[in-house]
């Protein structure tokens, strides 16, 4: 059995990676999955978090947002709407995305779209976490 699995993220805008992984880690919508090479076929969909995988003794982190992975046992793939490396996060534009859905959800407003605004406080705080990994 293959000891790496071939890994390809992609957007509607760009291929953000094209690697190999030995081991990787991905939101789903009711939780992560952890995958090694050898994993049984699956579709998944994917949730708001952080994408982790392991190449060549070293961890790579990504904060991705809604989208759809296959996984094959010696192929993943992941088309997202959004998937972003830590040096390419505006971490200032985070922070205040995460104020705004902050104030927000914490408003009381009828109005407001309480799913819509928590969606917007996990992705700010899982663009900013993976923005901090890069420091790792």
């Amino acid at each position: 059995m293959p000891d790496t699995f071939q890994l390809e993220i992609v957007t509607p805008e760009k291929l953000v990676v094209k690697d190999v992984a030995g081991e990787m880690q991905i939101p789903g919508k009711n939780g992560y999955l952890g995958i090694l090479p050898g994993h049984a076929p699956l579709i998944t969909e994917v949730a708001v978090g952080e994408i982790s995988y392991r190449n060549n003794g070293y961890t790579h982190h990504l904060a991705v947002a809604w989208g759809f992975a296959e996984v094959l046992p010696d192929n993943v793939t992941i088309l997202a709407e959004t998937a972003e490396r830590p040096e390419d996060i505006d971490v200032q534009r985070a922070e205040k995305a995460k104020e705004r859905a902050e104030q927000l959800l914490k408003s009381g407003n009828t109005e407001t779209d309480y799913a819509r605004a928590n969606s917007a406080l996990q992705r700010a705080q899982t663009r900013l976490q993976v923005a901090t990994e890069k420091g790792k």
